[in-house]
């Protein structure tokens, strides 16, 4: 596992620890994000815990013409209760996704200091929200890092307030990227959710060929 200086580059991602870790160090710059995001990595850390970077193998992604809808969210979105908007409170979303509690998690990864960087990120227009309202009150919501060169979105958290609001959010998100000839969304890691929505894990070296 590499230490990063401000101004050390990356190792190749198949340098990567059984468990994806990477490396540790180095900054949360805009420079550096876009960096790893590109060659596959992503940061993800407790505070506290210097910047750690990974690149897991397998990789969970998400094709978009894939996305699973189930009967249940079918019937949540012919009801049409919930309204979809893109990048309308991006700091809206980032903080209700740092602020949820999710089982088996103690506190949150999404740090101050990772609500800045991807606030730049933002800013510059490479960092994404989609919101989800009811009755006029943001219930639900994702964000990710835009690679519209490689027609891939990295997919960071998601939030709901409400039942289905993520996944009505992520049903729209997927229908946009798919208009937009996008190839996948980089789900990072394996959960049963993400499964449940159509995700899939693929082989690190696979994934890696579709940021080529």
């Amino acid at each position: 596992m590499r230490y990063l200086l401000t101004d050390t580059p990356f190792p190749h991602p198949s340098e990567a620890s059984e468990e994806g870790l990477l490396a540790y160090g180095g900054d949360l710059s805009p420079q550096r994000l876009l960096t790893a995001y590109r060659l596959g990595i992503f940061p993800w850390y407790n505070p506290g815990e210097p910047i750690l970077w990974w690149s897991p193998d397998p990789r969970m992604v998400l094709f978009p013409e894939r996305f699973k809808v189930s009967k249940s969210l079918k019937r949540t979105l012919q009801k049409e209760v919930f309204t979809v908007t893109f990048n309308q409170h991006f700091s809206a979303v980032i903080e209700n996704c740092a602020k949820i509690k999710r089982e088996g998690q103690q506190g949150t990864w999404i740090t101050k200091e990772m609500m800045d960087a991807f606030e730049t990120l933002h800013s510059m227009g490479h960092a994404v929200s989609v919101e989800v309202w009811k009755e006029n009150k943001l219930v639900g919501g994702l964000y990710g890092i835009d690679l519209p060169e490689k027609k891939v979105f990295c997919g960071e958290s998601m939030f709901s307030l409400v039942s289905d609001a993520s996944k009505v959010g992520f049903y729209f998100w997927a229908q946009h990227l798919q208009q937009k000839n996008y190839r996948l969304v980089d789900c990072q890691v394996y959960t049963e959710h993400l499964e449940s929505l159509g995700a899939q894990e693929v082989d690190r070296a696979v994934f890696l060929t579709y940021l080529d």
